[in-house]
């Protein structure tokens, strides 16, 4: 599956902003899907996953209660609506799937990347 994500931008803090991430091929529905995030200098780190029917979802402890994640496997298309952005959650975005069934967390579980989209939020 071929992944395109979009979405990104300058946005104050407080801020909201919905990334979305476009997958090619009629078998996205199957996939497990993430966002993972890099701040400059940093390593590339788990923000999200939700399986592949949308029932099931996790998150990393710092964007519970601002980020949700969703999909809607008719458009082929995973979302990531981010509320009450904070300088932290400055980074380029990256959606990923996998085609391990789970709430899977790390980075080298997944497959497949889109080629992330800049978020920058500030103070």
């Amino acid at each position: 599956v071929q992944l395109q994500a979009s979405g990104g931008g300058l946005v104050q803090a407080g801020g909201s902003l919905r990334l979305s991430c476009a997958g090619s091929g009629r078998t996205f529905s199957a996939y497990t899907m993430g966002w993972f995030r890099q701040a400059p200098g940093k390593a590339r780190e788990f923000v999200a996953t939700i399986s592949w029917s949308g029932s099931t979802t996790y998150y990393t402890d710092s964007v519970k209660g601002r980020f949700t994640i969703a999909r809607d496997n008719a458009k082929n298309t995973l979302y990531l609506q981010m509320n009450n952005l904070k300088s932290g959650d400055t980074a380029v975005y990256y959606c990923a799937a996998s085609g391990v069934v789970g709430l899977l967390r790390k980075k080298d579980e997944y497959v497949y990347w889109g080629q992330g989209t800049q978020v920058t939020v500030s103070s």
